[in-house]
């Protein structure tokens, strides 16, 4: 069976991007250097590229152009309550917007998924599957950098949210923590 994963580079302070959506630092990539060195690096890019499905937020997939079309040939569910854009309506078969709800879309993501992971992507996204209790696990990448301001993963969330540690690998580059969330 399929489960759902988060995977987030995150400053330690908790941003996911800056106030303009880039990645922090000056050449708006400063959240991911860390996937550019090292075979642990490649290891988990590896480990991103293997999803059955992914499902991300309107907002994410709009500013990726939904990655032309599939996610290395992965389809994508987008949760929106607006019809998709004219490139994701006719141009991209292998995106599919649901409009009933994100515990839908998700349901939706692991059935086409099969044994694979649902990699979920965008932060309003992942808080909104924390809280209709659809996340399973979360892979948080923590760079080593205060970025002071911008958007933040766990802003708004409906209640607490316990998670149990399931791994941690610790590099030069980045803190990477593996959590189950807990039902």
């Amino acid at each position: 069976m399929s489960i759902s994963v988060l995977d987030m580079s995150m400053s330690l302070d908790g941003y996911i991007a800056d106030e303009n959506d880039y990645l922090g630092g000056e050449d708006g990539e400063r959240l991911h250097d860390w996937a550019k060195t090292g075979d642990l690096a490649r290891e988990l890019e590896e480990e991103m590229g293997k999803a059955g499905a992914v499902l991300a937020g309107r907002r994410t997939a709009e500013l990726m152009d939904h990655w032309g079309g599939s996610h290395n040939g992965a389809p994508i569910f987008v949760p929106s309550h607006r019809p998709p854009s004219p490139a994701a309506r006719w141009g991209y078969p292998l995106v599919t917007y649901v409009n009933d709800g994100i515990a839908r879309a998700m349901e939706q993501a692991k059935a086409a998924a099969g044994d694979r992971e649902v990699q979920v992507r965008g932060g309003y996204t992942a808080q909104r599957a924390l809280e209709a209790g659809v996340l399973d696990e979360l892979r948080i990448h923590h760079i080593p950098v205060l970025l002071g301001r911008g958007r933040r993963m766990f802003d708004i969330l409906p209640r607490e949210i316990e998670l149990e540690i399931i791994g941690v690998v610790d590099t030069p580059h980045a803190t990477h923590i593996r959590y189950r969330v807990r039902k």
